[in-house]
């Protein structure tokens, strides 16, 4: 298990910071975990199962 800070977030996702925190807000998106007092990163498998079901619902948008 890894933990992706979020500049490595947007990289994968192809999100900015706004839309990240705004799926986040909106319960669509994997929630942080607190690192420290003013850090936080994502749970790398929680953001490949994410890229994941945005692909899978490539599929049924038609």
């Amino acid at each position: 298990m890894k933990i992706l800070r979020l500049t490595a977030v947007m990289e994968a996702t192809g999100l900015g910071r706004s839309s990240i925190y705004k799926f986040i807000a909106q319960g669509t998106f994997p929630k942080p975990v607190p690192l420290g007092e003013r850090a936080v990163g994502w749970v790398d498998q929680e953001i490949e199962e994410w890229i994941s079901s945005r692909i899978a619902e490539r599929g049924l948008l038609k």
